[in-house]
């Protein structure tokens, strides 16, 4: 079987392939050649994902799997939410998004925050599926770790021993993170499928 992975980053890539079944080839945008920007413009995480994954499926004939992924802090309404990868601006400078986040938050006292993930997979005009997964956390009130990327410095899950996500290894991160869970919801249907 083979599947395309609507995500030009290639941190999302390196998650995603050991999580994914062994007879499945996955194939990068590049590997299909679209070069072009996904389009990402609905207001919901499901939405983003769906339009991305349906993209792919309409323009390259290949079925597709696309994730979109927000970070929900409570204190914040919510925000970053759909929004979180160009939260201070469209160049979606990850070190600007986390400085946005820590002003926005200042000296709150609350800093409980969820990632969700939505993975929208399209394999034919009546062959499309959604899987979700999150993880509950709170914000740092500065950066920690040089692994993950975008939020992962200042992301501290519950369920962890109290280090960000960019202080742990991709396998701790996998084993507990919000991509990890929609992707296992992807890889359960697969299987089944």
């Amino acid at each position: 079987m083979r599947l395309c992975f609507a995500s030009n980053n290639a941190h999302k890539l390196d998650e995603i392939r050991p999580l994914l079944p062994a007879g499945l080839e996955l194939l990068s945008l590049a590997d299909i050649g679209c070069h072009e920007e996904l389009p990402e413009t609905q207001p919901t995480l499901e939405g983003n994902a769906l339009q991305k994954a349906q993209y792919v499926f309409e323009n390259y004939g290949v079925g597709c799997f696309a994730d979109d992924t927000g970070l929900e802090v409570a204190a914040l309404g919510g925000e970053p939410g759909v929004y979180s990868a160009r939260y201070a601006g469209p160049q979606r400078e990850a070190a600007d998004n986390v400085a946005k986040l820590l002003r926005e938050l200042g000296s709150q006292p609350d800093r409980s925050a969820c990632f969700r993930t939505v993975v929208a997979l399209v394999r034919g005009e009546e062959d499309v599926h959604k899987f979700s997964g999150e993880v509950a956390g709170t914000i740092a009130t500065a950066p920690s770790g040089q692994g993950g990327f975008g939020y992962d410095p200042v992301f501290v899950p519950s369920e962890g021993d109290g280090r960000s996500f960019a202080d742990m290894t991709l396998a701790e991160k996998n084993n507990i993170s919000h991509r990890a869970r929609a992707v296992a919801g992807l890889v359960k249907f697969l299987n089944e499928a």
